[in-house]
């Protein structure tokens, strides 16, 4: 009777403890990913745009809904990094410069779920806002959680944008060396890290 009492007793304190103990906590740093295709064979070219101001819609949360639902993001175009000093010149003046607008805005809307199955990564789908040259568009990302990693991507047209006049411009000043063609689909993407504590990280 006693180790039956004791055990009912420590099993009451988990639950107790597990039910107030989760917490996903994501780090201040969030690095946005793309890549662009060039040649008619499609080569990808990766980047990332590093000037940037996120705005979380909460640093804390029970799960990724918490998280991330509402949050914001400000992005400075006039700064690209592809690795190469000389191709980032050409894509602020040839392409950015193009547009409408200098900045490039995003707002999380929804998180939706995938079913989980334990020992897998956590997955499922962003609904995002994004705007580029004055157009606003909603775009579905697909995340995916692993080992703190949080990772999200997604494909847009920048023909949707309304952004033709910029995709012919750096297509002129690169022709060459895309043999003529540069493609309207990007892919785009973040990464942040997310520390989980006790979480059923839905």
């Amino acid at each position: 009777m006693k180790r039956s009492l004791t055990a009912a007793l420590l099993l009451a304190g988990t639950l107790l403890y597990a039910k107030g103990g989760c917490t996903l906590v994501q780090n201040d740093t969030v690095d946005i990913v793309w890549q662009a295709y060039k040649t008619p064979e499609k080569i990808g070219v990766k980047g990332k745009l590093p000037s940037l101001s996120y705005t979380p819609a909460h640093k804390e949360g029970k799960n990724f809904k918490a998280l991330f639902e509402g949050a914001t993001v400000a992005i400075d175009t006039t700064k690209v990094d592809t690795g190469n000093s000389v191709r980032d010149g050409k894509l602020v003046t040839f392409f950015f410069k193009q547009m409408k607008a200098p900045k490039i805005s995003g707002k999380i809307l929804s998180v939706t779920p995938d079913a989980h199955t334990k020992g897998k990564p956590y997955t499922g789908k962003l609904e995002v806002a994004l705007t580029m040259n004055g157009k606003t568009v909603n775009t579905t990302l697909d995340y995916h959680y692993e080992k703190e990693v949080f990772k999200a991507q997604g494909n847009i047209d920048l023909m949707d944008f309304a952004a033709g006049t910029a995709l012919a411009s750096i297509n002129r000043a690169c022709y060459d060396l895309h043999k003529g063609k540069t493609w309207s689909d990007v892919s785009i993407g973040f990464v942040t890290n997310v520390t989980a504590t006790k979480c059923d990280v839905k």
